[in-house]
């Protein structure tokens, strides 16, 4: 028998505010926000698949300009995504509504796609930067101040 403090296990989803969409009411009287996962791939042209929370589960991080969200780590989320069905009549496009189903750990692993990226510090190199711009600027001569009378 469980007891009373044993929670189920959580997964802490971390990423930018930019992500997170306006809230809205839906018709069925639901307070809701949307998520937009970008596309990992840089070629993948796609829109960018995204997902429906309530405003309470996002919290605002307090140290900078990111959010992060607890889920159930066994859980699952529904995604969807608009697809482009093809054109009407009148050159107007059609769009369809796209929805899977994936667990929240690889909905985790989706939205913090930014941290796999290849950062390169500017520290580590800057000596290089250093003396290739002190190659490309032309040396300018010394101004001396005269004195004023």
């Amino acid at each position: 028998m469980p007891e009373k403090n044993d929670k189920p296990a959580e997964i802490t989803i971390k990423f930018g505010e930019g992500l997170v969409g306006e809230p809205f009411t839906s018709k069925s009287g639901t307070e809701l926000v949307r998520i937009d996962i970008p596309n990992r791939d840089q070629m993948d042209a796609r829109p960018w698949e995204s997902f429906l929370t309530t405003p309470n589960r996002v919290h605002e991080n307090q140290f900078g300009k990111g959010v992060w969200m607890k889920l159930p780590e066994d859980g699952t989320t529904r995604l969807s995504r608009s697809v482009l069905q093809g054109q009407d009549i009148n050159g107007d496009r059609i769009w369809k509504r796209e929805y899977r189903t994936v667990p929240n750990t690889e909905l985790k692993a989706m939205l913090e796609a930014y941290k796999e990226k290849d950062r390169d510090s500017v520290l580590s190199d800057l000596s290089a930067k250093k003396s290739d711009t002190a190659k490309a600027a032309p040396q300018k001569a010394a101004r001396h101040k005269e004195p004023a009378l």
